[in-house]
């Protein structure tokens, strides 16, 4: 374990006489840069390999697929270009994390002389957000003996539809494939994914109805926005999802009257509606959740808002006739609504001066070693 010494170099081809490591961890060397040795694939008893963080370029080597030992194989946010090789073997796999480099082609499935990512059945992560992966998402990539619960697809250039197939996997808890190219409608069958706590099909260029979320008991985060779906009024699911914190579907085709009942729903933190055509009424009840913190529907046709109860957090309302109907001087009718919550750490420690490698506690008073890093959160992404 040699994670974040500020190494520098390369990892030559003697990386391979290492035949009893079982466990390689050199991520957040920014340092450590050039291609990977292939001969890592020699490592036959390596269970973890993370490299994370590097500078690695090129290609990554087909011989990683011989490691059948690996149960843990970080390899993002590099620079890492090419195909994603076929790592089918790798029976025991259990994270699978590519996201953050520059990868291209096509997700790899089994051939008659290759083993593919459908082969992973034991894997519970597929992180391969943020590269340049394109084609279409292969229908046979999925079956219901898979584990996995994390699919970030997301931020890549995949076309054609979603296939029908992701919902063949009953433990899947994240769903990220915003922010591509693709088409069609969304399988409806999609909504068996009972488990699935965020679903992310935004900035796409989906087609037909708005999927019909029913069922999906443990959704606390939907975004559907930036696609061009038929235009409809606000769905059911809106108003009977029981865990949901977040919905968002902005620059939609949404109609008709929002769902006061939607504002009752005791989770809900955050509605993001903007840029749809909802009007008449706006109602936001009198049994609003307790958490409710922002609602957000600029440039709608709402003309008349009815606030039986106070809601004393952020409401948006800007571009909508409300606003121009002698109400522009109300809060919802400003765009910079802002809770004005502080946070301070600093206090009084009149003229206390640290050495270099220690920070002064500013609730002590006392130079200290601070245990320092950086929290990377992908789903929900922050």
């Amino acid at each position: 374990g040699l994670s974040a010494m500020n190494l520098k170099g390369q990892i030559e081809g003697d990386i391979g006489r290492l035949s009893e490591l079982i466990s390689l961890d050199l991520s957040f060397n920014k340092a450590l840069t050039g291609s990977l040795s292939p001969r890592l694939g020699d490592l036959s008893k390596l269970n973890i390999l993370i490299l994370a963080g590097c500078g690695f370029s090129g290609n990554i080597p087909e011989e990683l697929g011989n490691l059948e030992e690996l149960t843990f194989l970080a390899l993002n946010t590099n620079k890492f270009t090419g195909q994603i090789p076929p790592l089918g073997k790798l029976s025991k796999l259990f994270w699978l994390d590519l996201a953050d480099n520059q990868l291209t082609g096509t997700l790899p499935i089994s051939t008659p002389v290759t083993s593919g990512l459908d082969k992973l059945l034991k894997a519970e992560h597929f992180h391969f957000n943020k590269n340049q992966l394109s084609g279409t998402i292969p229908p046979k990539l999925f079956s219901s003996e898979m584990k996995l619960i994390h699919i970030l697809f997301d931020g890549n250039q995949f076309i054609g539809e979603i296939p029908s197939t992701i919902a063949l996997v009953p433990t899947l808890e994240v769903l990220r494939l915003d922010r591509n190219a693709l088409t069609g409608n969304v399988p409806p069958n999609i909504s068996n994914l009972t488990s699935v706590n965020e679903l992310n099909l935004a900035h796409n260029n989906l087609t037909g109805p708005l999927p019909d979320l029913t069922g999906m008991i443990s959704l606390h985060y939907v975004d559907l926005s930036n696609n061009s779906f038929d235009p409809s009024e606000a769905p059911r699911w809106f108003s009977n999802l029981p865990s949901i914190t977040t919905i968002v579907l902005e620059f939609g085709a949404l109609e008709g009257t929002v769902p006061e009942k939607m504002f009752s729903i005791t989770s809900l933190q955050q509605v993001k509606l903007k840029n749809n055509t909802f009007n008449d009424t706006l109602k936001l009840g009198d049994s609003i959740s307790p958490q409710l913190q922002l609602v957000d529907l600029q440039n709608n046709q709402i003309s008349k808002i009815t606030l039986a109860y106070e809601y004393k957090h952020t409401l948006i309302l800007l571009g909508n006739p409300v606003c121009t109907n002698g109400n522009s001087s109300n809060s919802f009718c400003q765009l910079l609504q802002k809770d004005t919550e502080t946070y301070a750490t600093s206090s009084n420690c009149s003229n206390i001066t640290c050495p270099d490698n220690q920070k002064l506690g500013p609730q002590s008073c006392q130079c200290a070693y601070p245990f320092e890093g950086t929290l990377y959160f992908r789903a929900p992404s922050f």
